[in-house]
């Protein structure tokens, strides 16, 4: 009945694991900053 059934389920798991990581290691880790602030914070 279960034949095969959690070795399927861990390589598609294995699978997602992979996809997640290669797109992972592809985004860049420098986030520039959107908000200005102004010189006199003062203000």
């Amino acid at each position: 009945m279960a034949d095969n059934f959690l070795e399927k389920h861990y390589e598609e798991y294995e699978a997602r694991k992979a996809a997640y990581l290669r797109k992972k290691k592809h985004l860049s880790k420098y986030k520039p900053h959107l908000l200005e602030r102004p010189e006199d914070e003062a203000l």
